[in-house]
This record gives C-alpha cells, structure tokens and sequence, in this order.
C-alpha cells in the first residue's frame, strides 16, 4: 500500500473525522493541488479494497461508519444537515451504475460487482424511485423492501446522482406547436428534450444534432436541453458515423502541441543505430498483416540454434522511443487509451505520423523495436527470454491471403521468394503449430465463433458481408503475439515490477453449474465444468453439430470479461499465469506502458509505479477499450438498420442469440443483424418462459426455442432512430430432423436491442 493510502486511512479512522469530500480530505491534510489527483486514485482503490466507503454525496468515511449530517461541501458552500439521507445506515447504502429500462424502471449494477457478473444482484429500481437518473450515471442507492415480489433482484431507491456519465447527447430535431425539441437517438429517454434558441446554430426539422442536458428528465418533469452542433440531415451519408463519435465523445483531431510533437520526432529520426540499441537489420525478418492495414507494428524471426532449439524473435514497433512520458503527445495517448476502428474509418490513438510511418515496421526501412528473443527447446518448452531495444529491416511485407497461398502452394512461391524468407515461412508454420497444441493441452479455451464483418460502398453503406476467418496464417502471429506476451510478462514479474497486466478472472462457479445444467438439456452429460479441460472436452463434443454456436455462445456468457490490471490474477481463457498486452504499443496505451518498463529494465532501474495509480490507470484503459468496441458495435448496428429499413419483407438465416420472457432475439448469419422476435408474434402456439434453461416452451410437443437454434426470419420493422429491429420467425430449426414452428402477428413493444457479443481480433490479429 502506498505511503499515502496509509495517510488516508490513518486520517479517516480518527476519533474527530467527520465524512466529506476527497477535496476536503486534501486540505485537511494539507495537499496541494497537485497531489489532490493521486488522493482521489488512492481512495478509490482503498474504497475497491473494502476499507474504505462512499457515501452520500460521495462523502469519504470507514466501513460500517454512520451517515454523515454535512455534504462536504467545498469552500464557500453549505456544509446544512442532510436531512433526506441522515437516518439511513451506511450499511443500506451502495453505490453503482444505472441503466434505464425502456418502460421507466431500472437496474443498478454494484460498485462492488465485476463487469459481466450476475443479474440477478442487480438492484431493481421503480419507475418512480430513479430520480432524474440516465443510463451510464453513478448513483448512490438506498436498499428497502421488495415492492415488486415478482422480482428475484434486491431492490431499492436512488436517493442522489454521484456522477453523471455524460452530459452530451444525440439527437433528431424536431418542432412541434411552437416549440423546438429533439428526440434522442435510441431509448435513453423515452420523451423528447425541449431545446432553447435553435436559430443560434441554425437547426432544421429532421437534422441530426447534438445537445447539452440542462435539466435532466425525471418522473416528474420534461428534460431541457440546448443545441451545441448540427450533423446534417438524418440519412444523409457520413452522418450516422458522426453521431456515434459524437454519443460515444469519441475523439477526432489531434491537439496542435502533440502534433508538433510528432512533426519534431519525424524531423529527428534518421534511421541511425546508436550504441543502446542492438542492431537486427542483418536477421531475415519479415511482417504479416491484413491487405488493408496501414501500420506494421509487429515483425518476426526465427531461427534454430546449434542446439536444436528455436530462437523466435518478435520484434515490436518502439513506439516508446518516440512518445516520452508526460509530453503533449503521451497525453493525447494517454486520453484516448486505444485507436478506434470503427466500420469506415480508424480513429488512431498517435497521429499518423508516427503511427503510419516512424513507428510503422515497413519493409526495407531501419525501424526502432522493442525485441523478445524467445528460446525454446524443439518441443516448444521456453528457456530463456531476452529482450532488448533494437533496430530491425523487415525483408518483406506479407498479407493473410499471401501467406494461407503459401501454405497451400509452397513449391510455387520458390520462384517469388528468396531462400531466406521462404524456410522462415515455413519454420514459422512448424513452430506455431506446435505452440498452439502446447497451449491446448495446458487448458487454453478456443471460442468457435464465426465473425462476420460488414461491407460497405464509398458512402459508408452496407452492400453485403463476409466472415472473417480465422486461417493458419492468423494463427501463426497469434501463437508468436501470446508467446511474446507471456514471456515479458514473466521477465517483469520475476524482476519484481508492478505493472499493467491483462487479466482474465475465473468464471463464478454458479455460472459454469448453469451452463452444465443448459448443456445437460442438450443432451451433453459433463463433469464439474469448473475444470477447465472438461470445457475443453465440451467444445470438441460438440463442434460440427448443430449445438455448436448455442454451447460456445453459452460458455461465452460464462466467462468473465478481460480487463487491465496490476493484480496477479492470470489469464483463464488462455491458461496462462503470466500475461500483458506487450505487441501493439501502436493502438494500445497499456502495451506503452509496458514498453517504458523494458527501458527501466535494460537500464536496471528499481520499479516505481505505485498500486493505487496503476489500478486507476487499468480502469482508465479497460473503460476506454469497452468505449471503442461498443462503439463499433453500434455504429455497425446503426448501418444494418439502413440496409434493412428499405428491406421490410427480405428473409435471413439466424440463430437464436438471447431468450427472454418477452421473446426472442436472433442475428442474421450471413448478415450480423441482431433483432427481436416478440412472444406475441409467435402465433403458432401460447409460449412459457423458463428461466432455468432460458427456453420458450410452446404447449405442443418439441415446440421449443433455446439459444443457439437456427431459424429463418423476415424483417417486419425498422426503427433507425430508436436503433430497434423486428424479425418474425418464419421456420425453426432446432436440430436436424427436429420440429419446425411458423408463426405470424404483429410485434409488441419491446426493450431496444443491443445484446452484448464477442469482440473479434481488431486489424485482424491478437485477440486477448
């Protein structure tokens, strides 16, 4: 624990502490304004840590402490009793993030809970207890009574909005009777928003717009709200893009002193190897990448020694080198967290110039690296590791597509390649192979699930779709990415450096005892799945049968969601006990961070990052990498939306993705569009829901729909500005041989859609 956290927790546990603000705590201890940052992070962990609590008004105090009868008011404010919150105990108040339901009610997820976790310990709200509360806000919650007994969740009231998620919000203007309004896109609220003075940025019926919130809505008053920029005409191309940047406040220029920053390194930089760095650019050493991409920020070698062992080197892009700490350009690293890589455009986290050249690893150009020399015996045991700063030549620059042509025609590319470059090819297939059925006999899970990528015209409109597979020659920079990122980990870890890890938790075992009863229902009998091969032994049960997608997608929902931490927890899916994200420093600020830690090594300086900051630093980069894929996925969905909005009647292939009391939501296979089948809908039969299994049950025979089942919809409604998608179910297919049902009848009303799915490898490559 740091030196200040004990201060803190000295503090707050004296016999005259009353609680108040972080603020307040830094003048009472006399922090200048500076420090009040590092207060604010070393609270916060000691609040993750249970040793310390919020309470109202996000007031400091001890565990198990009595409300406080003072806001914690800064200067020049009140410091009046509370009279609203002072009789309720510290035990009945939790803090958590809200999210509205489309008919007014909500759920609160607990501070205290990992993302993903289970639903059930969420707090339901009524309709008339959220106050002015939207989706996303931080919100102090005082349990009660259950006044819903329909509901299996704790329940209670929100007695005070801690921290709203945002103010900005995106909309279609609209006037009706004299007045001006706007309708936000998708269901974060239900009414329309008045806005004041629209002349002022001259909006017109039907633009797209962004708006500040003035006065958040509630049960009990119509929001307000003022016009700060017009988009453009709804529909109109290039549109819909800017509304997502803008609701997701999504980054766009650069700030002028950072690409200075950039133009300064670019003119400095003349490919010189100084005495530091180890000069590779004899080692034949080559990239593979998707055709399209731009930035190169991983190349490999491969050698056999004398020894018969393999000599793997992964050289990464130094990008370190060109962005020092605490400089303009780190800063805009450092707030951005991740490049973006939305359907028509990358919004990157280094401006172009070092990302798409000086640090980009392009072929016949001396490029700066941070190397990973892995040694390891012809059985694929690592022993020894080696890093270094390092200069590379890449001797040729490959696609996917090239190297799977490789693969399957090695003679043929004899005459394209030099001998060097074509046993490297080859040598690297051998070794990534045998990698890959190491980690899968240690326990790594492998998910089988397709992903299928949109394609779009040069107006940013959907025209078809494709699968993105997953070939060998994926496979082979995976294996070398992982290999790379275990090995540094290691050396971290056994040098005694605290650092940014990528940790993947274990599954709660309630979790995987549902999954073997949903399996069971399949006709699958498993042992405890709490055993990592035992899943194992599922997955290849079932793959090539029908049951395939539903038990993948089903263990998918099982596990927990990767995050960036300094905790030592490892990495479940991928079975290993060491890992950090090390090979794309290029597009991901935690992969920076590790890149400065190598120089401190090689330097042989101590570590000095401290816990509570590295903890908030994780936050930071797990919650903008959620931002970017959440983005993506709604900008995607927003784009199929206007396909399929003049496509009312077309029919798909789906499976069964999600299945609710109300109904069902399916995603189209050849085309990713996820919608909803209402219950009422399915005319055919009277429906029961069960919770246990997560079926629709229909009264005649075998007439069930269960997640993972292939059936085949029409689209019956698109609501683009609602963000909301109707199927009808028109023939089911559980399994082969299995019943059909069809049914027609109009959809009901529905909560909007937008289940969360897996987020496949960004630019192709390194998914974990």
């Amino acid at each position: 624990m740091s030196d200040l956290a004990n201060v803190v927790l000295a503090h707050v546990h004296g016999a005259n502490y009353q609680p108040v603000k972080p603020r307040i705590i830094a003048k009472q201890l006399r922090l200048d304004e500076d420090r009040l940052r590092e207060l604010k992070k070393a609270i916060k962990l000691l609040v993750k840590q249970g040793k310390l609590t919020y309470g109202s008004n996000h007031l400091v105090g001890p565990v198990g402490s009595p409300p406080a009868d003072a806001t914690g008011a800064a200067d020049g404010e009140s410091n009046a009793p509370n009279k609203g919150i002072a009789k309720t105990p510290a035990a009945n108040r939790v803090a958590g993030v809200f999210r509205r339901a489309q008919a007014g009610h909500g759920f609160v997820r607990r501070s205290d809970m990992p993302p993903g976790g289970d639903r059930k310990q969420d707090i339901y709200i009524p309709a008339d207890a959220t106050m002015d509360a939207a989706t996303g806000d931080t919100v102090l919650v005082r349990l009660g009574k259950q006044r819903d007994a329909r509901r299996v969740n704790p329940q209670g009231e929100i007695i005070e909005v801690l921290e709203r998620q945002t103010h900005q919000f995106v909309g279609t203007y609209f006037e009706s009777a004299g007045s001006a309004f706007v309708q936000t896109d998708g269901t974060v609220f239900s009414r329309a928003i008045q806005v004041g003075d629209p002349g002022a940025k001259n909006a017109q019926p039907d633009d797209k717009v962004v708006f500040e919130m003035v006065r958040f809505p509630s049960q009990y008053q119509d929001g307000e709200g003022v016009i700060t920029e017009v988009l453009g005409p709804r529909g109109d191309p290039g549109v819909d893009t800017l509304s997502i940047i803008r609701e997701y406040n999504l980054p766009e220029d650069f700030a002028e002193d950072a690409l200075e920053s950039a133009r300064r390194q670019a003119e400095a930089f003349d490919e010189s190897i100084g005495g530091k760095r180890v000069d590779l650019t004899g080692e034949t050493t080559i990239t593979i990448d998707p055709v399209d991409s731009r930035d190169f920020d991983d190349a490999i070698s491969l050698s056999r020694l004398d020894n018969g062992h393999w000599r793997l080197g992964v050289h990464i892009a130094d990008v370190s080198h060109f962005v020092p700490a605490k400089t303009a350009l780190d800063r805009e690293a450092l707030s951005r967290g991740t490049s973006v890589y939305l359907p028509d455009r990358v919004i990157p986290m280094l401006p172009e110039i070092i990302s798409n050249n000086l640090a980009s690893l392009q072929p016949h150009k001396v490029r700066y690296t941070k190397t990973a020399f892995i040694e390891m015996t012809a059985e694929g045991v690592v022993v020894g590791v080696d890093v270094h700063s390092a200069a590379i030549r890449s001797a040729r620059r490959f696609t996917y597509e090239e190297v799977d042509d490789f693969l399957a025609h090695r003679k043929a590319w004899q005459e394209k390649l030099t001998p060097e470059v074509h046993r490297l090819l080859a040598d690297m297939h051998e070794l990534a192979m045998l990698l890959r059925s190491r980690r899968f006999t240690r326990g790594a899970l492998e998910l089988t699930m397709k992903e299928v990528k949109v394609d779009l015209d040069r107006q940013g409109r959907v025209v078809g779709a494709h699968v993105a597979e997953n070939t060998e020659s994926h496979q082979i920079i995976e294996e070398f990415m992982l290999a790379a990122n275990e090995a540094v980990a290691e050396v971290l870890s056994r040098a005694g450096y605290l650092f940014l890890r990528r940790v993947h938790a274990d599954p709660d075992p309630r979790k995987l005892k549902a999954l073997g009863e949903f399996v069971a229902e399949l006709g699958y009998q498993t042992e405890s799945l709490e055993s990592r091969f035992e899943l194992q032994r599922l997955l290849k049960l079932v793959e090539g049968k029908p049951e395939q997608h539903a038990v993948n997608y089903a263990l998918l929902r099982s596990l927990q969601r990767a995050v960036y931490s300094p905790e030592e927890q490892g990495h479940y899916a991928l079975a290993s006990t060491f890992y950090c994200h090390f090979t794309s420093p290029i597009r991901r600020y935690p992969d920076l961070t590790i890149h400065r830690l190598i120089d401190a090594f090689l330097a042989g300086k101590k570590g000095t990052a401290d816990m509570a900051e590295l903890v908030a630093l994780g936050e930071h980069c797990s919650d903008r990498e959620r931002r970017a894929e959440a983005a993506e996925r709604e900008l995607t969905k927003l784009k199929l939306l206007h396909f399929l909005s003049e496509k009312i009647g077309m029919e798909l292939d789906a499976v069964v993705t999600g299945v609710e009391e109300f109904g069902l939501f399916a995603q189209g296979i050849q085309l990713p569009a996820e919608g909803l089948v209402h219950v009422t809908s399915l005319a055919d039969d009277y429906y029961h829901y069960d919770r246990r299994s997560h079926t629709l049950t229909g009264r005649r025979a075998n007439n069930v729909y269960r997640l993972g089942d292939f059936v085949r919809v029409t689209v019956v409604r698109v609501d683009i500005d609602r963000r909301e998608l109707d199927f009808r179910v028109v023939d089911h297919r559980r399994r082969p041989g299995g019943s059909k049902s069809s049914g027609a009848g109009a959809p009901g009303k529905r909560p909007a859609v937008g289940r969360k799915k897996s987020s496949g490898p960004k630019r192709g490559k390194r998914r974990s």
